[in-house]
């Protein structure tokens, strides 16, 4: 006799038949995480590090050295078609940077009027530098709004007055929620056309936001001890309300199948978890392996993102495998209720189905299938062969943002490469070096590609110096990054043995190291989440052909999505009607995190058909039938599964964030 499984068959056994105490265990513990979340959660921060790069040595040197440069900056823009030196200008000006002094955690206010290269070669646009006592992530978002409200109040039609820089986009954030919801409820539309009944679209969509509040709790206690990017949320609830709703309506939809044989309602639940629960577990394994496989990149802030995407899926299988039989006990008998006319749907498709008929289609001419839906991939995946990784700036925003008017002021006034500018710094630790790194400038305005030099400012105690350098191209040109190495190149050679180490970095700098480092680490990860997922799916199907199969498909597919990311933000195809402001390049961890997530939810949909296709097999024998017959049963629920999915990620793809529009396309 075989032994039952005690997670796929005596647990949900145990919660069918004790449902009410389970699902009182299980309101006690997310209360139990609502109060921990509630006084221990930690704030989401922006703080970046890149161990082993020379941009982050210099922001390490800026900081204990220099701490004054260490802060983050922003500034307002000021353009007067009178003049930035006109009287009435002058005294406006004036009365605004008192009024930035005023503000909280602003550390210095520097005047056009007393700062060289401060005002544009016409004399008619103006940059006051604001210097703030910390980094970004440090400060509080009232004082970065304070900087917008005041620029915007100021504004005239005399003159335009716009606020830019890393601190200002701390007021330019997307509040979070939105989008999740917009998501959500196109998740209840479609579940009602495809099942058409109320109480069966409910189930899931109920299911998902218990998997997703329970991992939000659990990603909020980690911020207590460890700092997560302020987008987090948004990635990690853009695969929990996906993944959430897919288990649990793959487990709903297997219970009312089995229903319609004429099992009991306990029985029916069991024959779901043993079946459709278990190709969740371990499809929610591959899910939170590529996840994981993030920490691959080095860089600790795209490790947590990931794991705390992995939270979220995690819960969610919790909630679908140990907690939705519990919940099947009072939902099971009424889930065919509250049917919605003309969209009833049948329990299950038979020989008549188009999933039936699709799989025998494909049976009788594979050669045809595969060559046209390899030739459709492989078309997409083309544009991947001129992918560029960096960082968006500001000039990718849309114009409604202050961020972007402020941007584009400055290219016009004062040249792209005012906008990103590169911070040289000098860790001298002979004194005797000092007379030499106080001529940097002169040696650093001989350098091609330089557009301007500032002069060079020395601490203290004269253990440290800084000087920025502005390039002739903007932040995102090929030609910054080939400055940049340059710069290392020729500060290396000028200043060996001399008792001052160079250190070339800044904002522009820190993202092509993090590109480079990015680039570098992609292999392994990749190897690492194949392998690793490879492994999983031959221990679920005792196969090497299935997982191997499953793997090269899904590495197409996914190669295809990256090459419509390139055509749609690189080349600007079909920007427009997504809201893509301008072109540029693509984030540098999106490849690593994108490829995360799609190769883990496209192994979702293979585990679940494989297994129901293997589930016919064993009952009938028949290779070619089961396969059809797979296909029949699980068309209707894969379909809707990957349309949830889609119209979740279309959702965040309308984001005003670039980065976030970058994952909802991708």
């Amino acid at each position: 006799m075989k032994k039952e499984s005690f997670l796929f068959e005596r647990w949900p056994r145990f919660a069918y038949r004790h449902a009410l105490l389970v699902l009182l265990g299980t309101v006690v513990v997310l209360a139990v995480l609502a109060v921990l979340w509630g006084s221990l959660r930690g704030e989401f921060g922006d703080s970046f590090t890149v161990p082993g790069s020379e941009s982050q040595e210099l922001f390490d040197l800026l900081e204990e050295r220099f701490p004054a440069t260490a802060g983050d900056s922003g500034f307002v823009v000021v353009r007067s078609p009178d003049g930035i030196e006109d009287a009435a200008t002058r005294g406006r000006v004036g009365e605004l940077i008192g009024e930035i002094e005023k503000l909280p955690q602003v550390y210095a206010v520097s005047s056009p009027y007393e700062s060289a290269g401060a005002i544009s070669d016409d004399g008619t646009i103006a940059r006051i530098d604001v210097r703030y006592v910390a980094q970004t992530n440090s400060i509080e978002a009232s004082s970065a709004e304070a900087l917008v409200a005041l620029a915007e109040e100021a504004s005239s039609e005399e003159l335009q007055i716009e606020a830019g820089g890393p601190i200002v986009q701390v007021a330019e954030r997307e509040p979070p929620g939105s989008t999740e919801i917009i998501g959500l409820i196109a998740a209840v539309f479609i579940l009602l056309i495809a099942f058409g009944s109320v109480v069966a679209m409910a189930l899931p969509i109920l299911t998902a936001l218990l998997g997703l509040s329970s991992g939000f709790f659990i990603v909020g206690l980690v911020t207590s001890v460890v700092s997560m990017p302020s987008w987090t949320t948004q990635f990690a609830a853009m695969i929990g309300i996906g993944v959430g709703i897919d288990y649990a309506l793959l487990i709903s939809t297997r219970f009312r199948e089995a229903k319609s044989q004429d099992l009991s309602g306990e029985d029916a639940a069991v024959v779901a978890a043993a079946t459709a629960g278990r190709s969740v577990f371990f499809a929610g394994g591959t899910v939170v392996i590529a996840l994981l496989g993030l920490w691959a990149s080095g860089i600790s802030s795209i490790g947590w993102v990931g794991s705390a995407a992995a939270m979220v899926v995690a819960t969610t299988v919790a909630i679908a495998v140990l907690v939705m039989p519990a919940i099947l006990r009072y939902a099971g008998p009424v889930i065919n209720s509250l049917q919605i006319p003309f969209l009833a749907a049948p329990a299950a498709e038979a020989e008549t189905g188009i999933g039936y008929r699709l799989g025998r289609f494909v049976q009788r001419h594979p050669v045809v299938c595969l060559a046209g839906a390899g030739a459709v991939l492989l078309v997409l995946t083309v544009p991947v062969l001129d992918l560029r990784l960096g960082f968006s700036d500001p000039g990718n925003n849309p114009e409604s943002f202050t961020s972007r008017r402020a941007y584009d002021l400055i290219s016009d006034g004062f040249g792209p490469g005012m906008n990103g500018p590169v911070v040289v710094g000098f860790r001298i630790d002979d004194p005797g070096a000092t007379e030499h790194v106080g001529q940097a400038s002169v040696f650093l305005a001989t350098i091609d590609g330089v557009a301007g030099v500032g002069p060079v400012v020395f601490n203290g105690d004269e253990s440290a110096a800084v000087v920025t350098v502005i390039p002739e191209s903007a932040p995102q040109d090929a030609a910054t990054g080939d400055l940049v190495h340059g710069l290392r190149s020729d500060l290396r050679d000028e200043y060996a043995d001399s008792g001052a180490k160079p250190l070339v970095g800044g904002s522009t700098a820190m993202s092509i190291d993090v590109g480079e480092q990015l680039s570098g680490r992609l292999p392994y990860f990749l190897a690492a989440v194949i392998g690793l997922s490879f492994l999983l799916l031959i221990v679920v199907f005792r196969s090497i052909l299935v997982p191997l199969k499953a793997a090269l498909m899904n590495l197409i597919a996914v190669g295809a999505s990256f090459g419509v990311l390139v055509a749609i933000f690189q080349w600007g195809w079909l920007g427009g009607l997504f809201g893509v402001a301008r072109e540029g390049p693509i984030e540098p961890f999106l490849p690593m995190m994108l490829f995360a997530v799609l190769f883990g939810l496209s192994m979702d949909y293979e585990v679940f058909l494989v297994s129901r296709i293997r589930e016919e097999y064993e009952a009938s024998g028949d290779n070619a039938e089961s396969v059809a017959r797979g296909l029949a049963v699980t068309t209707r629920v894969i379909s809707a599964a990957a349309a949830i999915m889609v119209a979740v990620f279309l959702t965040f793809a309308f984001s005003d964030q670039r980065v976030v529009k970058e994952f909802g396309i991708g």
